[in-house]
């Protein structure tokens, strides 16, 4: 009985002590350098409106916002775990958009990341003083991407970017392709824990064309 007692203290400090390396950030800002690869196989002007873009990420409890911004185009999504809804802004020029997204179109948007595979390999690199590990994520179609996550953090909110939501970290890395064949690469260029402001994530009522999903 008492090796017994004893298997199970030893189980449970196991259990505590990889939770405890695991930090859930619920308060960050993250800005991301967006680089491009196999710039020929895209015409010039794509290529230059690409280096100009930026990303950045906003975490706040439930709430997320991804900005997307480029010299002629930005797109925000403000995403609320609680709810599972999601609000998408759009700016073009003079124009601006807004389409919601309740929770079962997001979760049926995202469908193509659902039984994903991840492998997860022995590749490591440093992201911002985070010891990165290394996934290949493979997508129903067969099409794979990778990332680089740091395991000693993790967001609270995930599920904004639906791909992510079963890596066991932050990802601070990551390839995406944007409809052409090459692929393009985000990478995390700062990472602030600051509080973040609730207006960022307050949904605008007036100046945005309603648009249906």
């Amino acid at each position: 009985m008492m090796r017994y007692l004893l298997n199970i203290v030893f189980v449970c400090c196991l259990v505590s002590s990889a939770f405890a390396q695991t930090r859930v950030v619920a308060e960050c800002t993250v800005s991301f350098a967006i680089r491009v690869n196999n710039e020929s196989q895209i015409d010039k002007d794509a290529v230059a409106l690409l280096k100009q873009s930026s990303k950045t990420v906003y975490i706040k409890g439930n709430n997320s916002r991804s900005d997307l911004t480029s010299p002629s185009f930005s797109q925000s999504l403000i995403y609320n775990k609680a709810n599972g809804n999601a609000v998408i802004l759009r700016e073009i020029g003079a124009n601006k958009f807004l389409t919601k997204i309740e929770a079962a179109k997001w979760l049926k948007q995202n469908e193509k990341f659902s039984d994903m595979l991840i492998q997860f390999t022995e590749e490591k690199k440093q992201i911002l003083g985070y010891d990165c590990k290394h996934a290949v994520m493979q997508l129903k179609d067969g099409s794979t991407f990778s990332v680089y996550y740091a395991s000693t953090i993790t967001p609270s909110v995930r599920e904004f970017e639906y791909q992510f939501k079963d890596i066991p970290g932050f990802v601070l890395e990551y390839e995406a392709k944007d409809g052409y064949t090459q692929k393009i690469t985000y990478t995390a260029t700062k990472i602030n824990f600051n509080p973040v402001s609730a207006a960022k994530f307050e949904i605008p009522t007036t100046g945005y064309r309603l648009l249906n999903d």
